[in-house]
């Protein structure tokens, strides 16, 4: 997996060199290329890959996804990129490498991206108080632009009011705000005490990114995370609703409720959606190659012009009584020593996540969210210990990484959250 691609500096140079970006070029405005960790160019072992596919046959049953695309890369060992399954139950096209699809809450690491680097070159700062780049929330006077990213607000979630409004009109064109308000109507907890799962927080972000920078929510995001890493397959799309590209897609479903369970026979697509449902906190769309290369350069951090502060130096518990590996900051998922996020949108499940000392990275999409993104968090951990422990291939060193969970752990969980199908009742 390569990481090679050019951007402007905004700020010192000093810091970048660090974290593997080097000045190319003579112009006025130099640029940089990443140099990702050297990846073995070949296929995992066979019985890695047997496992890592049983692991996906087993979350594609339990989550109602007729189809998923998997990318780990093991830099000591070797890679496997793939489509499981179709686009239909039991039939149609089979799912291929080269489709789009939407992230959901991967899109939250990309707005703390902007964050941070439009605090790096002084545009903002990180404890601005959120009312003096967005109107209506004069109630947020002690909660700054970092509190969003880091989920310490306080405030709630928009997804129990408006999912259903989702599902049932997904053509709608939010306003971010408007969406915000179902979450900033809900009960709060006193803000910087804990982290709060909110994806109000995040479009709120993007509206003070937007009003701070007088660029557009997906100008942003291209000026400052896709160009500079080279997802050409990556966006933050308009906000009419479409399909995740003009180019192949795999298609997004959801399982209709019926008496007892789901009719998992004949999920509803839901592949054509305004990215507004989503917006900063989860409109982003991508492929598995691009997911994978991103989820690689954000665990590492390179596209920081300053090292301070340390974006995921104090995480908190990610839900009260979660293990002690499992923490949450900077709009990251912290799983052991891998840095990620996980989550759904309409039709999509999807989880990325890597190790910033070996790059080592796990990234998955089901097409399917009846389930959330929990089934995704899941397999994304299951596949991950499954390929920690490939062998290193010939004449290389595996290093000494670890999870703290195993596979068969979420092997099961994922059995224990499996949908109910039951065949609708007839007349």
């Amino acid at each position: 997996m390569q990481l090679l691609s050019s951007r402007r500096f905004r700020a010192a140079a000093a810091g970048v060199a660090m974290l593997g970006i080097f000045l190319t070029g003579c112009t006025s405005e130099p640029s940089f290329t990443y140099e990702p960790p050297a990846q073995v160019d070949g296929a995992l072992p066979d019985d890695t890959v047997a496992a890592m596919q049983d692991a996906v046959n087993n979350a594609l049953t339990a989550s109602g996804a007729t189809g998923a695309v998997v990318g780990v890369w093991v830099p000591w060992s070797g890679t496997w990129v793939t489509g499981v399954g179709t686009q239909e139950p039991g039939a149609g096209d089979e799912i291929s490498t080269d489709m789009a699809f939407r992230i959901g809450d991967v899109t939250r690491l990309m707005t703390c991206d902007v964050l941070y680097a439009l605090a790096d070159e002084g545009t903002v700062e990180l404890d601005d108080p959120v009312p003096d780049y967005v109107s209506g929330v004069p109630d947020m006077t002690d909660i700054t632009l970092v509190d969003l990213c880091n989920g310490t607000s306080g405030i709630g979630s928009s997804e129990a009011v408006a999912k259903s409004a989702w599902l049932n009109t997904p053509e709608r064109v939010w306003a971010p705000l408007e969406l915000a308000s179902y979450g900033l109507g809900a009960g709060r907890i006193a803000p910087h005490t804990a982290y709060r799962e909110s994806d109000s927080g995040y479009l709120i972000l993007g509206l003070a990114l937007e009003r701070a920078s007088g660029m557009t929510a997906a100008e942003l995001i291209s000026e400052y995370v896709t160009e500079p890493l080279g997802l050409a397959d990556t966006s933050l799309p308009r906000a009419t609703a479409a399909p995740p590209s003009t180019g192949p897609v795999m298609n997004g479903h959801y399982l209709s409720a019926v008496e007892g369970g789901y009719n998992c026979a004949a999920p509803v697509d839901i592949t054509t959606l305004s990215s507004s449902t989503g917006f900063t906190d989860s409109g982003v769309v991508s492929t598995i190659e691009d997911l994978g290369r991103y989820a690689q350069a954000e665990a590492a951090q390179v596209l920081r012009t300053e090292e301070e502060p340390n974006r995921f130096g104090a995480p908190l518990p990610a839900y009260d009584g979660a293990p002690s590996w499992q923490q949450a900051t900077g709009g990251a998922s912290l799983v052991g020593s891998m840095i990620g996020q996980y989550g759904w949108t309409p039709g999509y499940a999807t989880a990325a996540y890597s190790d910033p000392t070996t790059g080592f990275t796990v990234a998955v999409s089901l097409n399917d969210s009846t389930q959330g993104g929990t089934i995704a968090a899941y397999l994304a951990w299951e596949l991950a210990a499954i390929a920690s422990k490939a062998p290193a291939a010939s004449g290389q060193t595996a290093p000494e990484f670890g999870l703290p969970f195993t596979a068969e752990q979420y092997h099961q969980a994922i059995a224990d959250t499996a949908v109910a199908c039951v065949a609708p009742a007839e007349g």
